[in-house]
């Protein structure tokens, strides 16, 4: 089979790669082992996450960090065996989470955090997707005056790039949420972001847009590939598929691709967990909500009430250890009527990420025609269509809507 460029992994990334690249007139075949949308782009929060200005850092302050050595905070866990192949890349991670850092980041995320939204709602309404979306932002709940006095600090930087957090009172969130228990001393309204009752329908609907304009949809384990005159070569089970050019958006899987041509990035993978709840006796959610020191949100979803834990550092391939679903789902109960799990096993992801919390965006280095689109952290949904965009904007020569430098493979070098 032959085509004009071959896009790895369909999540919503290279799903939203390859619908970019369709809608510009390009004959594109996505490729991925399961269906769009059924691996990490299925199990997250379903924030699209615009005011996420601040990323997830690595703590610095001395108490932060023995939580977590000695498992105390919920929201953090890791397996020992791990630590020695997770060691050089937490220290850069650490060392990224500074506040110099965090400014880096802030100015380099903040052109594709400004397009993330309408990037999505330019696709959704177009792919028939709009009924998934939901304005109200997010509620961020704080059982403590030192954790509301931690996100007040962020405010400032936060409305630099013209976001609107609210601080606001507990009666003031209860009118919100009517639903939630008064256990908390403060909250936070983040109102730019929006949310989505399905982000793995939104990547479905988009693959079937994608379809609809003429692109394909293989159904293969696509680990392997080749350079060919001219080109590049996914080989699968049923022989291959050959194009000019190849976009690796495989998220934690890209290792296994990029490896094998000689190219090793520092991308690591954060694990996670959810389940899914029926909502108590006349109960209901209508935005996520994050309680910030219990370590989980809870956001209302086609299944029911998604629990979705924070961080687990560990091997991709490793074990399952749901003990941050076990910890919080006792703290989440506290916060709303969640009534009896609907699944007799959690759901478990992985959240591919390096060390500096940008995603790598762009050409991969000596290798002509192989392009990268991997390591969006915890914002692999909000920014799915705005990388698209990117992604097609370099291949076709086009001038990008931003400068795509800071997401260059290059910088690790």
């Amino acid at each position: 089979m032959k085509t004009d460029t071959i896009v790895l992994g369909a999540g919503i990334v290279g799903t939203s790669i390859a619908l970019n690249l369709a809608l510009s007139g390009a004959k594109v075949t996505l490729i991925d082992r399961r269906g769009p949308g059924e691996e990490t782009s299925y199990g997250n929060a379903g924030l699209v996450e615009r005011a996420s200005i601040y990323p997830v850092a690595f703590p610095h302050d001395l108490k932060a960090i023995t939580d977590i050595v000695l498992k105390r905070n919920p929201a953090a866990n890791y397996h020992w065996t791990a630590l020695p192949v997770l060691a050089r890349w937490m220290y850069a991670y650490w060392r990224a989470s500074s506040p110099e850092g965090i400014l880096h980041y802030a100015r380099t995320i903040a052109n594709l955090l400004a397009l993330s939204l309408a990037e999505h709602e330019r696709l959704a309404g177009a792919a028939g997707a709009m009924h998934y979306f939901r304005e109200g932002g997010w509620l961020k709940l704080y059982r403590t005056e030192a954790g509301l006095d931690r996100e007040r600090s962020e405010f400032p930087l936060a409305r630099q790039y013209g976001l609107t957090p609210r601080e606001i009172t507990i009666e003031e969130s209860l009118a919100l949420e009517p639903h939630l228990r008064p256990i908390f001393r403060g909250a936070v309204l983040w109102s730019d972001p929006h949310s989505v009752s399905s982000p793995g329908g939104v990547t479905k609907a988009y693959a079937e847009y994608f379809r609809k304009l003429g692109g394909t949809i293989v159904q293969a384990d696509a680990r392997a590939l080749a350079p060919i005159p001219g080109g590049w070569r996914a080989v699968t089970k049923d022989g291959g598929v050959d194009g000019a050019n190849a976009v690796v958006a495989l998220g934690p899987w890209a290792p296994d691709v990029l490896r094998s041509l000689g190219l090793r990035l520092p991308l690591a993978v954060k694990r996670g967990y959810h389940m899914h709840y029926a909502a108590g006796a006349g109960a209901s959610l209508s935005r996520p909500v994050l309680d910030e020191e219990g370590g989980y949100v809870i956001t209302p979803v086609e299944q029911g009430i998604r629990l979705t834990t924070g961080v687990e550092f560990a091997r991709r391939d490793a074990h399952k250890t749901p003990v941050q679903l076990n910890w919080t789902e006792p703290l989440a109960r506290e916060l709303f009527p969640l009534g009896p799990r609907l699944e007799s096993e959690p759901w478990m992801g992985s959240r591919p990420a390096f060390p500096d919390m940008l995603p790598v965006v762009g050409p991969a280095p000596g290798r002509p025609g192989l392009w990268l689109a991997i390591g969006h952290q915890h914002l692999g949904f909000t920014l799915g269509p705005v990388t698209g965009r990117l992604i097609a904007e370099m291949m076709s020569g086009a001038t990008p809507f931003t400068d795509p430098t800071p997401f260059a493979a290059t910088r690790f070098r």
